[in-house]
């Protein structure tokens, strides 16, 4: 029997009891935890009864509607945090920017499709699970990186006087168990050259001499130092000279603190952050990434000149029904990890994926002249990569790809749970050039082909219908043009 502690749980809320009926067996079947609500008042209760890891809401509902109810639980600090993807047959985009603005993190349009809505969903719990525990590894550190401090600011330190030559005059017994001696009589007795017998770097006690005639104090001099067990630790000395009345140097002193625990956390630390980093990076374009990390939060820009690609799989929902889901997910793995090392060959920022679909798109966050030209070759490079695949494995997948050129708005959506998305029309005409294109081709509209025209070969088709735009003339890319 599965454990349902320890399945994800979600909300959703929708006032038609058939879309509650349908979400709720397709994502109990999914292997989620599921609760329904009909309006907004009692998906707050629930929501804060419950407090579920995501709320798929509904917009149009009777009494307060989705974006009331979104931004009443984003003002309880008890929910706030709770991912909420919006359900909406609305189509307009400021209803969506205003979603987002409310602290959605993603939507999705009516009627639904199972498969975006898996897709979507786990995204956002895959982030929110990750950003868990990014939370728990950084308290963690925290943590331990206090414990260290305490550590280092509450030691008894090692005293010592030492003469010009290298030999202790007198230290304390803090000395010697820091060095690992017995005693201090035992230490003094035994180191006779400190320069040799003490530091590991060669000449470390010169850098130490030379420094002092210089400044006479040194603070926070750091070095390693070989304990009488033949361990190395890590030390910190604070020294001064002591002079007589003429000036002629009688011998140091100082002080001498183990910060070896000091060190090693600070090793751990930069390994933690980099992990952090490098999970970052998996999420967001390195720009935008080093952007959120100067504390910069309103991260959306115009781009008027970038080229999208969309691309799916041709019957590939088909295929999944007959597929097991472990081949499925390892074959999307396989097909994807190939664009993905495309997309970087390119300089391409790859965008999204839902469930057989692929977006990348060439101009942002840096912009480029040659977009059109990049995204043109990416596509061709897609093609032959699905080629290469099905003589592999035997296999007969075929590519729909759609591409078009123009303006986007691009930002992070979301305040906790990251993801970078692009808004706008061409998108819209992107999407429409590869859902109404030929299987095993690549389509493009008339405003790519008149950037790409010189240098590729198109076949131009006859005017097509677009939805929202009306009959429109579209071309094939083919091939790139010959350099000879």
């Amino acid at each position: 029997m599965s454990d349902d502690n320890n399945k994800d749980v979600i909300v959703i809320v929708d006032d038609k009891p058939t879309n509650l009926g349908v979400l709720f067996d397709f994502l109990t079947d999914s292997g989620f935890k599921v609760l329904v609500a009909q309006d907004g008042e009692s998906a707050i209760q629930k929501v804060e009864y419950a407090h579920p890891d995501l709320i798929l809401l509904d917009v149009m509902m009777p009494g307060i509607d989705g974006f009331e109810t979104c931004r009443r639980l984003k003002a309880n600090p008890s929910t706030q945090d709770i991912p909420v993807i919006f359900m909406t047959a609305l189509s307009e985009t400021v209803d969506k920017v205003k979603g987002f603005s409310l602290g959605a993190v993603d939507y999705v349009t009516k009627p639904v499709q199972q498969e975006e809505v898996r897709a979507r969903v786990t995204l956002h719990l895959t982030i929110r699970n990750l950003q868990k525990k990014l939370q728990e590894q950084n308290l963690q550190l925290q943590k331990a990186e206090e414990k260290y401090r305490s550590i280092f600011e509450n030691a008894t330190e090692g005293i010592f006087q030492a003469t010009p030559e290298g030999r202790y005059i007198t230290a304390n017994p803090a000395l010697a168990r820091i060095f690992g001696y017995f005693s201090p009589e035992i230490l003094m007795n035994e180191i006779t050259d400190i320069g040799k017998q003490l530091y590991v770097e060669p000449m470390r006690r010169d850098d130490l001499v030379t420094l002092m005639n210089r400044e006479d104090t040194l603070s926070d001099f750091e070095s390693q130092v070989n304990r009488r067990d033949g361990s190395v630790i890590w030390i910190s000395e604070n020294i001064r000279t002591v002079r007589d009345a003429k000036g002629q140097l009688l011998y140091y002193e100082g002080s001498v603190t183990d910060i070896t625990e000091r060190k090693q956390s600070e090793v751990a630390l930069r390994l933690a952050r980099k992990r952090a980093e490098l999970l970052l990076l998996n999420i967001l374009p390195q720009p935008i990434a080093e952007r959120l990390k100067r504390g910069q939060r309103t991260l959306a820009e115009s781009f008027e000149d970038v080229t999208v690609l969309f691309a799916d799989l041709v019957d590939f929902t088909k295929f999944s029904a007959q597929t097991s889901p472990t081949e499925l997910v390892e074959l999307l793995n396989v097909i994807f990890s190939k664009f993905d090392r495309l997309a970087e060959q390119h300089g391409i920022e790859k965008i999204k994926t839902i469930g057989d679909a692929y977006m990348v798109v060439a101009g942002l966050p840096m912009p480029r002249r040659d977009h059109a030209s990049a995204i043109a070759q990416m596509a061709l490079d897609m093609q032959d990569a699905i080629a290469q695949l099905n003589l592999d494995l035997d296999k007969s997948f075929r590519l729909r790809i759609g591409i078009h050129s123009g303006p986007v708005v691009a930002g992070v959506i979301g305040i906790r749970k990251f993801s970078y998305d692009l808004w706008g029309d061409t998108v819209n005409i992107a999407s429409r050039m590869e859902s109404q294109g030929l299987p095993g081709f690549i389509q493009v509209s008339a405003t790519t082909y008149e950037l790409l025209r010189d240098r590729y070969l198109f076949e131009e088709r006859s005017p097509i219908q677009v939805k929202g735009k009306g009959e429109m003339v579209t071309y094939l890319l083919t091939s790139r043009k010959s350099e000879d």
